[in-house]
């Protein structure tokens, strides 16, 4: 990414008011304070006191239960390519015919009973570990575009620079609590070694917990080798610390990569979220309710197999569903159907016990637009209202997720925060309560100038570090800036004034002879 002063020179000029005064004064600079003064005081993730909203009620519940224990019975699931796996299946009772696992009614329920319903995902600074189920819910950035748009306007394939600077915006940010995975993909780094610097750059740049490679089994052995050198041992042995992307093949398929790096996290007590990638209407049937009948049965086999893999291995109950235009046959984001399908799974997820992963701030939008804004906030609000656990993709996502944008992800961890006070237990202390204001300002007067709102003013409400609630006169003054302009600018702001964490020497020294040695054992690879 090229540092650049500004988008346009003359956007920050003084314009000059009708008295033929520049205009930037007090207010301006107070602005100009603000936004460069740095991201604020980090949040812990989310304890929701807002009440999941459910579409379901119990006979469609049952009835959905009941059509996925058909399909795992009568359809089955592929298990391809993996021996080991079908082993196991063939042990633990089910009918395997070739590749395709059919499952007793029954069987996978009764192996999620090890699963746990909440865990800790420990990050290396213990104030940043994250609650994962429950009434918990995590943010955590977008995950693998190939592409990114830059703070120069560009869009352009991504770089380990690239990659390195959202880690550290996220790790700036206060309503993201997660680093999150591969928030871009640095395509100028070999395939079979980038993931080493990706997973590097989670434990030096920030010191929230991260997710792991899942592109080979041996990418998977890696990172739980990293995370032994930065935890210790011992502490991975007995704690999770990573968690993963598992992704059904959908409709009805785990490929041999997703279950070999399955089987290396489990065995290791790492967690993974198991997650159809569905869209509807391509990769499963066009209703709300046969789309939830497979998701279920994908999710209950997937999740089942870590346990057979390793009982009580930490394992989400995850989806991605979106729609799709029946005219062209792309995605589609913010529509209806996929918001009616993440609050169904949610309901499933927490009937089988298992966290539950959805959502994010999602758009098919190509730049941080009306569009952008629009179809994110339906899907990030659903995402929350559903209860969610551990929200993917919740900054960044652009253009159907093939970008990451740098804009974006600063307009979307505004909303984030947003979300975070929403979910806010209400205050029914006294000064809640507010009696003495009341009592204070009578009939037909103003609370502007009572004690008890210059006592609360500074955090009575939240304030948006993107937004502008100015006059016309004040925005024209300071530059007629759009919310993607100061977006960028507050983006560049971060940037400059990043502190990395302290790591101790020891230990970054380690990782580095780790990663060395792994690179100098292999040839680049770009295919």
């Amino acid at each position: 990414m090229t540092m650049m002063a500004g988008d346009d020179e003359t956007q920050d000029r003084p314009r000059r008011g009708r008295s033929g005064r520049s205009e930037r004064g007090g207010a301006a600079a107070r602005r100009a304070a603000r936004a460069g003064a740095g991201p604020g005081q980090q949040l812990t993730y989310i304890r929701r006191a807002l009440k999941p909203y459910e579409v379901l009620d119990e006979e469609a519940l049952a009835l959905v239960e009941a059509n996925a224990d058909t399909v795992l019975e009568e359809i089955g699931i592929e298990f391809r390519d993996d021996p080991e796996a079908l082993a196991l299946w063939k042990e633990a009772g089910a009918d395997v015919r070739g590749d395709r696992v059919h499952f007793p009614k029954g069987l996978c329920r009764q192996l999620l009973k090890t699963a746990p319903s909440v865990f800790t995902q420990h990050a290396r600074n213990p104030e940043r570990s994250v609650e994962i189920g429950g009434n918990a819910t995590v943010f955590a950035p977008v995950y693998g575009p190939p592409f990114v748009r830059d703070l120069d306007g560009m869009r352009r394939y991504a770089t380990i620079e690239d990659f390195r600077n959202f880690v550290k915006l996220a790790y700036m940010a206060p309503s993201i609590h997660h680093s999150g995975g591969t928030v871009c993909e640095p395509v100028d780094v070999p395939v079979n070694k980038r993931h080493l610097d990706m997973v590097f750059s989670h434990m030096r740049y920030s010191d929230k917990p991260f997710m792991g490679s899942v592109t080979a089994p041996d990418r998977a052995e890696d990172t739980v080798a990293m995370a032994r050198i930065l935890f210790g041992e011992d502490f991975v042995n007995q704690n999770t610390v990573v968690i993963n992307l598992i992704n059904a093949n959908s409709p009805m398929v785990f490929d041999e990569t997703m279950l070999g790096a399955a089987k290396v996290y489990a065995r290791a007590n790492q967690a993974c979220i198991v997650t159809p990638f569905i869209l509807a209407g391509a990769m499963s049937p066009v209703t709300v309710i046969g789309t939830l009948t497979q998701v279920l049965a994908e999710v209950m086999a997937g999740a089942a197999f870590t346990q057979l893999v390793r009982p009580g291995a930490p394992v989400l109950f995850g989806t991605f569903a979106s729609s799709i235009s029946m005219q062209s046959g792309a995605p589609t984001f913010g529509t209806p159907e996929p918001s009616l399908v993440s609050y169904g799974a949610a309901q499933l997820a927490r009937r089988l016990g298992l966290p539950f992963r959805t959502g994010g701030s999602l758009t098919g939008s190509k730049i941080p637009d009306a569009q952008a804004a629009d179809e994110s906030a339906n899907t990030l609000n659903s995402t929350v209202l559903a209860g969610t656990n551990f929200v993917l993709h919740a900054a960044g996502w652009l253009e159907g997720g093939l970008v990451s944008s740098y804009e974006k992800f600063m307009m979307d961890i505004d909303q984030l925060g947003m979300q975070q006070r929403m979910c806010e237990p209400l205050d029914v202390s006294e000064n809640g309560q507010a009696m003495d204001a009341i009592r204070e300002v009578g009939p037909g007067s103003h609370y502007l100038g009572c004690a008890h709102t210059q006592a609360n003013f500074q955090t009575a409400f939240y304030r948006s570090s993107i937004a502008d609630n100015n006059s016309f006169e004040q925005w024209a003054a300071e530059g007629e800036k759009t919310a993607a302009q100061r977006a960028n600018q507050l983006a560049r702001s971060w940037l400059e004034t990043y502190q990395a964490p302290p790591l101790d020497p020891g230990i970054e020294e380690g990782l580095l002879d780790f990663i060395a040695k792994r690179k100098e054992s292999m040839p680049d690879a770009f295919a």
